[in-house]
């Protein structure tokens, strides 16, 4: 099978296709289940802190793998029938086996989203550990882009260890050199910190938070200082069209604050695939290679 994978480069990227739809299902879980585990451990700790009992809900164990998957409408268990990623889906027609109320849209797109992306990655790569790290970094930001969507919180259990992760691909030179990668890290934190303190010092405001710090610090991690600027100019143009299309098509309230989390997230992974080409064609025209 190795060798089938390696020689194929078709192959090779209908099997990563495939498996990032799988990884799709669960990333789904994490999404879902990481800001209620996070929540809880914080109320774990200000009840030792304070010396309070927790509350039973707060007492139960909850993580990625417990409870089982259950509909919140009803509590039907959803078994494994019922979690085949796109199928099921469509098989259920978009509604809960048991009581029929209907299934978010988000999940069968975050399982595509996931498997297209994948299927994006192996054919820029192809076979090899760039392919499999780019992967782990792929499902990283949908996974962050989607949680600061509905909490605009980018966790550090996510943010940190990729980061760390990037610099110990980088010490092997598998995307960047680990000096380009130090770099990054460094200068992607301080980049948004400039600009945070800069707008909170003239309006008064918070125009961002450290989560988005981090997370350009882990890009930078990945990528290198160079890529820096791009991914700052693409995550502004995303932003910018994005939230223009949400204000005139979706009344969007504007005093209400759109996270820019999903805007670096984006912007980091076109950078990952094709910021060399997008910087060389700018810098030395369309012709460039």
């Amino acid at each position: 099978m190795t060798d089938l994978l390696a020689t194929s480069p078709t192959f090779f990227v209908i099997a990563t296709a495939l498996l990032g739809l799988l990884i799709g299902s669960f990333l789904n879980v994490v999404i879902h289940r990481l800001p209620v585990m996070t929540d809880r451990e914080w109320k774990s700790e200000c009840a030792a802190l304070l010396e309070t009992p927790l509350d039973d809900v707060a007492a139960e164990p909850f993580n990625l793998v417990t409870p089982r998957s259950r509909c919140p409408a009803c509590g039907h268990a959803i078994s494994a029938m019922e979690n085949i990623p796109l199928l099921s889906y469509a098989v259920l027609g978009g509604k809960c086996r048991g009581c029929k109320a209907p299934i978010s849209l988000r999940y069968p797109f975050v399982e595509l989203l996931s498997g297209v992306c994948a299927a994006a990655v192996a054919l820029h790569f192809g076979f090899g550990p760039a392919t499999a790290l780019a992967l782990l970094l792929t499902w990283s930001l949908i996974v962050l882009a989607a949680i600061d969507i509905d909490t605009q919180l980018l966790y550090d259990s996510i943010t940190l260890p990729m980061l760390w992760l990037g610099l110990i691909a980088n010490y092997f030179e598998v995307f960047v050199s680990l000096h380009d990668a130090v770099l990054g890290a460094a200068f992607g934190y301080l980049a948004l910190w400039l600009v945070f303190w800069g707008f909170k010092l003239a309006t008064g405001k918070e125009g961002m938070g450290y989560g988005d710090f981090k997370l350009l610090a882990m890009l930078g991690a990945w990528m290198g200082w160079q890529v820096l600027p791009l991914i700052i100019i693409l995550s502004s143009v995303v932003g910018a069209l994005i939230g223009i299309g949400l204000m005139v098509f979706a009344s969007h309230d504007r005093s209400k604050p759109i996270p820019f989390g999903p805007y670096l997230a984006i912007a980091g992974w076109i950078a990952l695939l094709w910021g060399n080409v997008i910087m060389t064609r700018y810098l030395y025209g369309p012709g460039a290679l």
